[in-house]
């Protein structure tokens, strides 16, 4: 199955519950007040937010005013080039600054962390990057064990301390490791924690000014993984890790398990934020790269 179908077959849940409501709406033909309306509403529920549905609805009757959009081809065209242009280019993680780049992950728990560390590890090391791992999610030994795995499968190393000890002890000796080793890439794990705790909240601080001591420009990147099967309360979790450690990407899990997908532009137009990569199935090649153009024209093929 080529790349593009592989997405295509992820975002069939989000294509059915969003894509398919458009076009229902669409078949009237005519254009009118009605049809704005109802496709407001569908965006909204969608998951799309509120400002973005408003921003494309805005943008739509405006382009009716001017007989510009006439009919439901010419309205769907319009959906799609609004889309794309609500998203804005692609934005993937993209390695730069003196070595080691450092990537503190970070979410709630369940989210998909651990694996989606796996994957870029996989990634980055078949690109012919040297990887090093720091578990500094203590809170779960599971973690532990888990990314030990991930980092034998990619052949990355991991600085890693018992469980239940301090996590950015664990971010510093896998930092300092690194600048000794001459190794590429730090890809920190950190305990899923709840965006209400504010005590977790401040560890996490911690580990970002920890990070900041070995490596002053580190981490280069801070990478939120967000489920998105979770909806609008991704937006909330996103505001708030972003207050506290400043977000710099996102990467979006479980897409191919929602309807919830349209969270994208939610997540786009009201933080700002961009997504770097999405997931859309288990493999390891399920971890792509978020491009707007490709997302959009999944959504409606």
């Amino acid at each position: 199955m080529g790349l593009f179908d592989r997405l295509k077959e992820g975002l069939a849940k989000t294509r059915k519950g969003f894509i398919e409501k458009v076009e229902s709406v669409l078949m009237h033909g005519k254009i009118d007040e009605e049809v704005v309306n109802e496709l407001e509403e569908i965006l909204i529920t969608s998951d799309i937010g509120v400002y973005a549905a408003a921003k494309i609805v805005n943008s739509l009757k405006d382009k009716i005013k001017k007989g510009e959009v006439k009919d439901s081809a010419s309205a769907k065209e319009f959906l799609k080039r609004e889309m794309i242009s609500l998203l804005g280019s692609s934005s993937p993680v993209v390695l730069f600054g003196e070595k080691p780049f450092v990537i503190l992950t970070v979410g709630v728990n369940g989210a998909g962390k651990t694996t989606t560390i796996g994957k870029l590890a996989s990634r980055f090391r078949s690109e012919g990057h040297s990887v090093l791992l720091g578990a500094s999610d203590t809170f779960r030994a599971a973690a532990i064990e888990q990314l030990e795995i991930w980092a034998e499968r990619s052949g990355a190393s991991i600085v890693k301390h018992q469980s239940g000890s301090d996590p950015a002890a664990v971010a510093y000796d896998a930092i300092e490791s690194a600048k000794h080793k001459k190794i590429d890439i730090v890809i920190i794990d950190t305990a899923g924690r709840l965006h209400t705790k504010s005590p977790l909240m401040e560890e996490l601080k911690k580990v970002k000014r920890v990070v900041q001591k070995s490596l002053p420009h580190a981490p280069q990147e801070v990478l939120l993984v967000v489920d998105a099967t979770t909806g609008q309360n991704a937006l909330r979790q996103a505001q708030i890790f972003n207050e506290a450690v400043g977000v710099t990407g996102i990467a979006l899990t479980k897409l191919d398990g929602t309807a919830k997908g349209g969270i994208v532009f939610a997540i786009k137009k009201e933080l700002g934020i961009p997504v770097r990569l999405i997931g859309i199935g288990e493999g390891i090649d399920d971890l792509r790269d978020f491009v707007p153009e490709e997302f959009v024209e999944a959504l409606f093929s």
